[in-house]
């Protein structure tokens, strides 16, 4: 992509007046770290509230016409797995958009709006690299009488850790009691705001989507607490990592089922019985048959991380999958990684290897995630 192609979020001055070393990622030019640097990043997240900038990321409204939430909804379930009907306001869930073979487009977030006039508009927020594509997709299948209303008017910013909590509730002070995977419409210091209990961090912490035009008071406004930190990309992918959570073009793709990737819970059971989305048949088959791979946590022996892209083996030197995750966690303080292999060798506790720089190095099956989800469940 020709630098003129590079797109910056309304943060961008503000990364770099903080010292950001700025890295061109999905599209855009995004953080990967501060002056902070990336391990002193992930644990101040872990310990207090780190603040990431995810306004790369697609957001937009799926709206009926007649006023219905249960017409927009009947229309989302015919591409996403997910039960979207009985979301209560305010509510939200993590799903997937399939093809027609069951592979996985994209990850995203589909939340009902709380706001008592807007509870019938369905919020979705979809990754950087793929919502171009969302979009179209969602157009290609959207019948007369809904619309999808894209947000490019509105950034997007997470607040991640344990702290984050106290910081949020002393200008919103219903956000501390709001449950996991709620959200809700309303002013935060006189910024009108959607928050949504939720991350990507395994954490506690707030995903709070505001207008352009207020992000950067926003940001200034939690950083004027001691506990917050500035947290780039190379932090928000360690700590992925550790909670477990798959990242989209790596540990899912096209080629890999929701089933197979270890979604199944993000499928409710009256959907995996009763299909109606894209992908359903392949789905179903894949719950019924158990498909010949799954995705697993592995622990490398040693300090050195496994990288995507690296081979796993058998004892007898069998290629039996691929790590698509990898790195150093810092809270765990060695090495941490996530692959696929064969279902047979898939059970925790089993011995692997995995082939670094050409040299066998010993690992085994561990359970995901690495370290604690701390979400807050109320």
């Amino acid at each position: 992509m020709a630098n003129e192609d590079i797109q910056k979020t309304k943060l961008y001055d503000f990364h770099v007046a903080g010292g950001a070393k700025m890295v061109p990622f999905a599209g855009y030019d995004m953080p990967v770290q501060y002056p902070l640097g990336v391990m002193k990043e992930h644990l101040h997240c872990r310990a207090n509230a780190g603040l990431f900038d995810v306004s790369h990321m697609g957001q937009a409204f799926i709206i009926a016409d007649n006023g219905s939430f249960e017409t927009a909804a009947a229309f989302l379930e015919t591409l996403v797995p997910c039960d979207v009907k009985s979301l209560e306001p305010g509510q939200q869930r993590y799903t997937q958009f399939l093809n027609t073979d069951g592979g996985i487009l994209d990850d995203l977030m589909v939340s009902r709006l709380g706001l008592e006039t807007h509870q019938h508009w369905i919020y979705i927020v979809v990754n950087a690299g793929c919502k171009d594509a969302d979009f179209a997709h969602i157009e290609a299948h959207l019948p007369d009488g809904l619309k999808l209303k894209i947000l490019d008017d509105m950034s997007l910013i997470s607040l991640q850790g344990p702290k984050a909590v106290d910081v949020v509730s002393q200008y919103l002070p219903e956000a501390k009691t709001m449950p996991f995977m709620t959200s809700l419409d309303a002013p935060l210091d006189g910024m009108w705001c959607h928050i949504s209990r939720s991350g990507y961090t395994g954490e506690d912490g707030y995903e709070i989507a505001v207008k352009h035009t207020d992000v950067v008071k926003m940001c200034e406004l939690f950083l004027s607490h001691e506990e917050v930190e500035l947290i780039g990309l190379g932090a928000r992918d360690s700590l992925r990592l550790e909670a477990g959570l798959c990242l989209y073009g790596h540990d899912i793709d096209t080629t890999t089922s929701p089933i197979e990737a270890g979604l199944i819970w993000s499928i409710q059971k009256h959907r995996r019985e009763e299909g109606g989305f894209l992908g359903a048949e392949r789905v179903q088959k894949d719950i019924a048959e158990r498909p010949p791979r799954r995705r697993v946590g592995i622990q490398p022996e040693g300090r050195a991380p496994a990288r995507e892209g690296t081979i796993i083996q058998n004892a007898k030197g069998q290629d039996i999958g691929v790590i698509t995750s990898g790195g150093f966690g810092p809270s765990v303080g060695g090495p941490v990684a996530m692959g696929y292999v064969k279902r047979r060798y898939s059970k925790v506790g089993t011995e692997i290897n995995l082939i670094v720089r050409g040299k066998t190095k010993p690992a085994k099956i561990i359970k995901l995630p690495f370290v604690p989800n701390n979400f807050y469940r109320g």
